[in-house]
């Protein structure tokens, strides 16, 4: 039995929202053109209720799979209750999948229906989408969806809501999170009730949210972060939650939302330091911060800009932060916790103190989270009581996740310092040989590369060379600038500087022969980039590997690779 309060659990939480503080807002809604759609805790528990009613009269299996394709909007959490109050498991899928991976997922998981709600690119994914399963559309849907797919609105407004607290115990299966396939077909990972309840009980002790927080929710949902940190964070706390737009809104967003609790991953840190660089150059903010008085107006005014200055905790995760950024936003009075997880333990591992300069680790692990180290590969293993139930219809691999002994295998290599907090030095399987015998890690050099202000993604690659080397993809806004030979020229010298500074940290071994920089964005179209946009490593070995050896032995330090 998951050790869980009774009283955490999600349906249980909404229940108590609904009698407690029904007419407090709990979901900002945009709705296109500056309007803004508010519900409060009555008005959603009564959507819930009246779209769990209808999804009940469909007569399914109790424990049915039910699948939610959009962008993260009042709907989106407003189906997943409604699932799981009508008795059923939902499947979130990420809404920038390719049309062959959303339907891989919908006939993996069996799922008995799906709604088809807020999406940029339905046109590519609308194939994937059996013309037999039945669709339910959000207000916010593209036209087609709207035309072809029964909406929510006409639904709500037919059935009567569904009486009573319809509870689900606490070792039901909740979920299936199908993971990003970075290391190829995506799984479904089961978890339970009891496991969300756990992690937010757990969570809530190293990240004190209260129901006067307010969050902006813009990563997407299918992701085990924003499912964990956003929806269940607020329905443990009953917090305001915001949603965004657009990528083009997403400033004014921020702005609308002044969120008190914000999580990014780094490549949108990194964004954010970038913008500020635009306005302000380095050497000038830098000199401005060390100024008596001033310099705290300047970080004020900036932090204001970014519409972090109600931030009281910011969090980074999914990948390495630099040092370095870190450094950066401490300077700036925004200091970053950066934590560490993955799917399969609910993101529930590891993550830096608050007020505590752990830079460079993740910090020690949370409250009932155990952690060590397999002393022959370096693996990072830990258990909790928020582990997985297994990857759906894979027993085998389920059981080849865990030791015999009941601890998870993460795949990660990792140390620890002598106070506890755990530094990550790579991936087991992302180990590779150069030709002289030595192993090298790729992600720390990685963080080092994607330093550079142009630099949008980058993998260290090299198998068999005799050093290894760096490909680098350019962001939107360099990519344009090198159309120009003279701009072109200058991030040349800019990357070459770069490359000697990184070199100049690494080991004899480690030293990248060269820099590849390709200007063909790498996209979840082409399948080079996971929906939370890691690199396919796999993939760029299938793309680039015929080219490597010819890259490495050129006498160039940087190289521009245009197909």
């Amino acid at each position: 039995m998951n050790a869980a309060k009774p009283g955490s659990l999600a349906l249980q939480r909404l229940y108590h929202w609904e009698r407690t503080a029904p007419d407090r807002i709990a979901l900002s809604q945009p709705m296109g053109g500056g309007v803004v759609r508010d519900f409060t805790w009555a008005q959603v528990a009564d959507q819930v209720r009246r779209m769990a009613a209808h999804l009940k009269a469909q007569g399914w299996t109790p424990g049915s799979k039910v699948a939610i394709l959009s962008k993260n909007c009042a709907w989106w959490l407003m189906s997943d209750l409604a699932i799981w109050m009508a008795g059923h498991v939902s499947v979130p899928l990420y809404p920038t999948l390719a049309s062959g991976t959303i339907e891989q997922i919908l006939t993996h998981s069996e799922a008995r229906a799906c709604f088809v709600g807020k999406l940029d690119g339905w046109a590519g994914m609308k194939p994937g989408v059996p013309a037999s399963l039945p669709c339910i559309n959000y207000p916010l849907s593209p036209p087609d969806v709207l035309q072809s797919c029964e909406g929510w609105d006409v639904i709500c407004a037919r059935n009567p809501p569904l009486n009573g607290e319809m509870t689900r115990g606490a070792d039901e299966l909740a979920t299936l999170i199908y993971t990003s396939g970075t290391t190829g077909r995506p799984k479904g990972v089961m978890h339970s009730f009891g496991n969300f309840a756990w992690a937010l009980d757990t969570g809530l002790k190293r990240i004190p949210m209260t129901a006067e927080d307010r969050m902006l929710s813009y990563l997407p949902l299918a992701h085990v972060v924003e499912r964990v940190l956003v929806e269940h964070g607020w329905l443990h706390t009953g917090m305001r939650v915001y949603f965004a737009e657009s990528l083009e809104t997403f400033t004014a967003d921020l702005q609308r939302a002044r969120p008190t609790i914000f999580f990014s991953v780094p490549r949108l840190w990194v964004k954010f330091q970038n913008g500020v660089h635009h306005k302000l150059p380095p050497a000038r903010l830098e000199r401005l911060l060390s100024i008596p008085i001033i310099g705290g107006l300047v970080r004020r005014k900036v932090l204001k800009a970014l519409g972090l200055d109600q931030c009281s905790i910011a969090v980074g995760g999914a990948a390495p932060m630099p040092v370095a950024l870190l450094d950066w936003y401490r300077k700036l009075g925004l200091p970053i916790n950066e934590g560490y997880g993955m799917t399969e333990n609910l993101a529930i591992s590891h993550l830096t103190l608050p007020g505590h300069n752990q830079q460079g680790t993740v910090g020690p692990t949370y409250d009932g989270v155990e952690s060590r180290i397999n002393a022959q590969t370096g693996e990072i293993q830990m258990r909790n009581a928020a582990l997985m139930l297994g990857y759906y219809k894979e027993p085998e691999l389920s059981r080849e996740t865990f030791t015999a002994d009941g601890w998870l295998r993460t795949g990660d290599m990792g140390q620890v310092d002598v106070q506890g907090n755990l530094r990550i030095t790579g991936r087991l399987k992302d180990l590779f040989k150069t030709s002289k015998g030595n192993y090298v890690a790729p992600a720390p050099i990685e963080d080092r590369l994607g330093m550079h202000a142009a630099v949008e993604a980058c993998v260290v690659t090299g198998a068999n060379l005799g050093q290894p080397l760096g490909i680098v993809m350019l962001n939107a806004e360099a990519a344009a600038r090198v159309a120009e030979p003279a701009a072109r020229d200058e991030l040349e010298r800019s990357l070459a500087e770069h490359l000697r500074s990184v070199n100049a940290a690494l080991d004899l071994h480690e030293q990248l022969a060269c820099l590849v920089v390709v200007t063909t964005p790498w996209t979840v179209d082409n399948d080079i980039i996971t929906p939370t946009f890691k690199v396919k490593r796999k993939r760029i070995d299938e793309v680039y590997a015929m080219q490597y050896e010819r890259w490495a032995s050129s006498d160039r330090k940087v190289i521009w690779q245009t197909g």
